[in-house]
Order: C-alpha cells, then sequence, then structure tokens
C-alpha cells in the first residue's frame, strides 16, 4: 500500500507518549515494506529536527516539517468563545502545510491519508479535492474528554466554566469529524465504545499502542520488597501536572511514612515542584533515556484524574516489569486483570494500601511484574498492532472481501 501518514507532531525524537506512538507506526509500516511517506507538523514545543532521524527513515519516507506557532494566543482564544470553532484544533491548521500537502497528493497516488489525530482533521478538505484515498483517523483519545475531565476536578469555578465551554466545542467538533473520514482506528475499547454511542456509523476499529519488545528488557524480578517508586511524564501536558499535584498534596504525605522514596521526571518539571526535594523524594525533571530511567526503580505510579486513550507510559513500565499502581482512569485502554497485571488505586488510601502490601510481601511484586510483562507480550507487541492496522486499511479499499 502507499500511505501518507500527517502527524500533529514528529516521529522523533520520542519526547512523549504522542511521539512514540506515531513513531511506532511508522516503523511498524515501514518493517512491513509498505510505501510510507510522512508529513509533519512542527511546534515550539516539539521541533522537527532533521538529525534526529535515520538516513534510511528520512531516505524512505521523504518527511518534511512546517513550522506552526500552536502557542495559545489570547485575542485568537477569545475570539473562539463567540464563534463556531474550536480553538483547540484551529490551532494546527496552516497555510504552508496545506500548500505542502496538496502538492505531496497531486505528485503520489496514495492508497491511504492516515491523520495523527484530531488535529489534523482541518486538512481533510483539502485532501479530498486532491486524492481519491481513503483518510483514516488514528484516534489517540478523545479530545473532548481530557477537557471535560479536567473541568470536573478544577477547583476555580471561572476556570471551570471555561474548560467546560472548550470540551463542549471539541464534542461538537469531534462527533461532527467522524462522518467526514473513511475510517476510524481507535486507540482504546473505551473509545471505541464512545464512538458508537456517538452513533457513528464510518467504519470503527481498535488498534491499541505497540511497542518493540526488544527495546524492552526484562530480567525475572527478584522477589525482594519494593521501595523505590517514580513518575515519568511530561509536565507540560495538563493530565500529569494535575495528577503530580494530587499525588504530591495528597498521597505522598500518606505514603512517605512508608519505607519508600519517589523519583519525579518529566520534561518542564515545575519549579513548584523542584523546590519541594528532599531526601525521600528526589526530582530529576528532564531524562536522556526514558528506558534506562524506569529501570532504576521499582514502582511506576500514574496518578491520573483526567485523560483520555490509552497510557504509553504504562506500557512501557509494564513491558520492563515494573509494578503499575495507577486509577481507573489511567488504566484506560489496557486489557488488565485489576491486581494481576497492574494495580488500581482512586483514592489517596488505596495507594497506600499498594505500597504497604508491596514493601511488606516481596511475592505480590514479583507476580505482578511477571504477569505484567506476559500481558504486554500477548497484546501490545507492535508487529500484531501493525498487522490488524493493515487489515483495516485494506478491509476500506476492498470492503467486498470482509
Amino acid at each position: 500500500m502507499r500511505i501518507l501518514q500527517l502527524c500533529n507532531k514528529p516521529p522523533l525524537p520520542k519526547v512523549d507518549g504522542g511521539c512514540i506512538a506515531i513513531h511506532n507506526i511508522s516503523a511498524g509500516l515501514l518493517n512491513r515494506n509498505e510505501v510510507l511517506h510522512i508529513l509533519t507538523i512542527s511546534t515550539e514545543k516539539h521541533p522537527f529536527l532533521r538529525e534526529a532521524y535515520p538516513a534510511e527513515f528520512l531516505e524512505k519516507t521523504k518527511i518534511e516539517g512546517v513550522f506552526i506557532d500552536t502557542r495559545v494566543n489570547i485575542i485568537d482564544a477569545f475570539s473562539a468563545l463567540v464563534t463556531s470553532d474550536s480553538y483547540n484544533v484551529s490551532r494546527f491548521f496552516s497555510a504552508d502545510f496545506d500548500t505542502l500537502l496538496e502538492q505531496r497528493l497531486k505528485a503520489n497516488d496514495y492508497d491511504i491519508v492516515h491523520l495523527e489525530s484530531l488535529f489534523m482533521t482541518p486538512y481533510i478538505s483539502t485532501i479530498r479535492r486532491n486524492s481519491d484515498a481513503k483518510i483514516v483517523l488514528r484516534s489517540h483519545n478523545l479530545e473532548h474528554l481530557i477537557w471535560e475531565r479536567l473541568a470536573n476536578t478544577a477547583g476555580n469555578q471561572a476556570k471551570k466554566l471555561y474548560l467546560k465551554h472548550l470540551a463542549s466545542k471539541l464534542k461538537t467538533y469531534e462527533k461532527r469529524t467522524l462522518h467526514e473520514v473513511d475510517g476510524i482506528a481507535a486507540i482504546s475499547f473505551e473509545d471505541t465504545n464512545r464512538f458508537h454511542n456517538f452513533r457513528c456509523t464510518t467504519p470503527l476499529t481498535t488498534i491499541p499502542f505497540g511497542i518493540n519488545l526488544a527495546r524492552y528488557p526484562f530480567n525475572q524480578p527478584e522477589k525482594k520488597p519494593l521501595t523505590e517508586l517514580f513518575h515519568l511524564g511530561a509536565m507540560n501536558w495538563a493530565p500529569n501536572l494535575e495528577g503530580i499535584n494530587w499525588l504530591l498534596d495528597d498521597i505522598w504525605p500518606q505514603i512517605s511514612k512508608l519505607p519508600v522514596r519517589l523519583h519525579l521526571a518529566g520534561r518542564e518539571m515545575p519549579a513548584s515542584i523542584q523546590k519541594q526535594a528532599n531526601a525521600k523524594l528526589l526530582v530529576h525533571g528532564d531524562v536522556e533515556n526514558a528506558v534506562a530511567f524506569m529501570n532504576q526503580f521499582d514502582i511506576m505510579l500514574v496518578p491520573l484524574l483526567s485523560g483520555s486513550g490509552m497510557r504509553v507510559k504504562i506500557i512501557e513500565g509494564m513491558a520492563l516489569g515494573k509494578v503499575v499502581i495507577t486509577t481507573t482512569v489511567g488504566a484506560e485502554g489496557i486489557d488488565y486483570v485489576n491486581g494481576k497485571h497492574l494495580l488500581i488505586a482512586d483514592t489517596p488510601h488505596d495507594f497506600y494500601t499498594h505500597l504497604h502490601t508491596l514493601s511488606s510481601n516481596p511475592e505480590t511484586g514479583a507476580r505482578i511484574s511477571a504477569e505484567a510483562r506476559k500481558l504486554v507480550e500477548e497484546k501490545y507487541d507492535n508487529v500484531q498492532i501493525i498487522d490488524q492496522l493493515c487489515a483495516f486499511y485494506q478491509s476500506l479499499l476492498s470492503p467486498e472481501k470482509f
């Protein structure tokens, strides 16, 4: 197949879960010897750096990036309050990117145009005008749900109202856009069900996040007390920041009484968090190698209260055999059994109880570690995931065969 992948952020460097998810799609399609070309948005937060890519990747994908200033503009944001636009999405439209896209479409006969996230949907009309390719939306999450959940946990009433307004506009936009593409590849079964609840008639499948297992070494865990805790996540993503504030304000005061240490890492770590560092709470900030960082510690904490889709870092942690303690929201998209593959904690007391058990019962941690790795091997191997995606592509191109 001939595929054009449109990305809202560059596949490399893999600085966050979104980049990892995008790159794993790219790498998987190339490994299958599909013809893949890539156009990506470049932003201040996620710049396109040619030096980050292997020469073979550059040659095969003909990847190009167009810079767009997606930073929030107060005037534009205020204007969007009184229009039908979703400012969250419209920030990603660029006339320069649109022109480059049109040139690519006219010069190549693609079978599939793969849109990475809702943020690439403003280019649908350009694709339709210049190509007969089937358009597939890779839905990383339901964007409106993230903002709805953030609104529900916001303490400030004015902020709560504004976030609800953003969520409402995004929801309207998402529901409309579902009918403008030819297929939707949702990243979680929960999101697939939500699309069905929107009465979506567009062909729809669930394609979870996949990883290259060879890059995640796993050693059979020792039966020992687990005392080194960690959280790794970009602090410029609102749900992560919200979750860490909850961890430090409400959870850490209880669990710090246990014989544990907590390590925090992630891009753009706020000064307000850095200044809380002490002998038991270590703040690392950005780390060069996420896998090497995670492999130093025992237990991954993912205290998410909002968000949607699927947490890439959790799958990575499970692949490494880390014991993951997360919320019901954090575990969405993962086909887990609570207590077998990971541990669910929706209150500070839940976190304390699980950590007390793990620090005093070594067998429990060793068992969960092994089961976590086994689950990833069975269901989140990228080879299997890409095979599922390509089968979905084919079903859109030749529906009579399916």
